[in-house]
C-alpha cells in the first residue's frame, strides 16, 4: 500500500507528537541494521528517528508500489515544500514537527535533505548507470548525507571526518546494491555500471536472466574489491570519534564488510541466495564491537 502524503495545512503538530510518530515508523520498518541502536545515547535517538522518518517516507514515495509516476513526483515535490516550511518554523506534518526541532537544535544545512530528495527523484527517472563514477555520484546523494547528518548530531563538523564518513556510506550503499542485485532486477534497476559489464562481456540480458558464470563472478568480484577499498579508506573514522558513536560506526563497518564476505563465501552467486546477516551474525558483530572497546 502506498504511503499517503499527509498535507495537513492549518494543523499544528507538537514536536512530541512528531517524535512519537517517527519512532513508530522507525521501529516498524525493516532495515539491515537497527535504527538508533543502543549505542546512540537516549537523548539523541529521537533526532535520529526524525531524520530516518523523513528519508524513509520520501524513499517510499519513490519506490513503493501503488503510485503513478506523476504521483511519485508530486509527492516528492510536496515533501520538499514541507521541508522548507519546517525550516521556516511552520511544519504541517508530524515528521516535520520533529524535524523542525532537530534542524534548529543542531543547525543542520537544508542541502543535506535536498541531496536525499535528489536521490529519490533519481530513483524514479534513472535505472541504469554508465560508469562507476555515476554510481558513486548517486551514492553521494542517497547515502552520504545520512552519515554527515549523524556526525552533526554527535557534534562533529570537521570536513576530514565528513569525507571519511562519505567513504563509509558509499561503501555501505554499494554493498547493498551487490547484495540486492536479484531484487533490483525485478524493479528494472541495474546498479552495476554498464561500462564494467561491457568490459567483462556480461550483457544486460544475461543479468535479466540471472545468468551465473565466470563472467558474472569476475564482474562482481571486481565491484566488491572497489567497495572494500572504500571500507578500508573509511576505517580511520572509527578511531577518530569518541564512544558511543565509534561503537555504532564499528558495528556498521563490520556489518557491511561481513555482507561482502558472505557474498564471496557463496561464490558470488547472489542469484541463488540473497546474502544477509542472521541473528547469530548480528549477535557476533555486537560482541565483537563491544569487546573492541573494553
Amino acid at each position: 500500500m502506498p504511503v499517503p502524503l499527509l498535507n495537513t495545512k492549518g494543523t499544528h503538530w507538537s514536536s512530541e507528537d512528531g517524535f512519537r510518530y517517527c519512532e513508530h515508523l522507525a521501529r516498524t520498518h525493516y532495515e539491515n541494521f537497527p535504527v538508533a541502536s543502543r549505542f546512540v545515547p537516549k537523548d539523541l535517538r529521537k533526532y535520529v528517528w526524525a531524520i530516518y522518518a523523513f528519508a524513509r517516507t520520501a524513499d517510499d514515495f519513490a519506490d513503493e508500489p501503488g503510485y503513478t509516476l506523476a504521483e511519485r513526483i508530486d509527492n516528492l515535490n510536496g515533501w520538499e515544500e514541507q521541508l522548507f516550511e519546517a525550516y521556516d518554523g511552520n511544519p504541517s506534518h508530524r515528521v516535520f514537527a520533529a524535524l523542525a526541532e532537530t534542524v534548529e537544535r543542531f543547525q543542520i544545512p537544508v542541502e543535506l535533505f535536498q541531496d536525499l530528495l535528489a536521490a529519490f527523484r533519481s530513483d524514479i527517472s534513472t535505472h541504469r548507470y554508465e560508469t562507476f563514477d555515476d554510481v558513486v555520484f548517486y551514492c553521494s546523494h542517497s547515502a552520504n548525507p545520512i552519515g554527515r547528518l549523524m556526525l552533526i548530531l554527535f557534534n562533529y563538523r570537521s570536513e576530514r571526518l565528513m569525507e571519511l564518513s562519505d567513504s563509509l556510506c558509499t561503501a555501505l550503499q554499494l554493498t547493498n546494491f551487490w547484495q540486492d542485485i536479484s531484487v533490483d532486477i525485478k524493479k528494472n534497476r541495474i546498479y552495476i555500471p554498464q561500462q564494467d559489464m561491457e568490459e567483462f562481456h556480461y550483457t544486460e540480458q544475461d543479468l535479466l536472466k540471472g545468468t551465473f558464470d565466470d563472467r558474472f563472478r569476475n564482474l562482481l568480484a571486481f565491484e566488491m574489491r572497489r567497495t572494500m577499498e572504500l571500507f578500508l579508506a573509511s576505517k580511520p573514522l572509527l578511531a577518530m570519534v569518541k564512544k558511543p558513536l565509534s561503537m555504532e560506526l564499528a558495528l556498521t563497518w563490520h556489518g557491511g564488510t561481513q555482507i561482502l564476505e558472505k557474498i564471496q563465501n557463496q561464490n558470488f552467486n547472489v542469484f541463488a541466495q540473497r546474502p544477509a546477516l542472521s541473528f547469530i551474525n548480528k549477535a557476533a558483530l555486537l560482541f565483537r564491537t563491544i569487546s573492541m572497546y573494553l
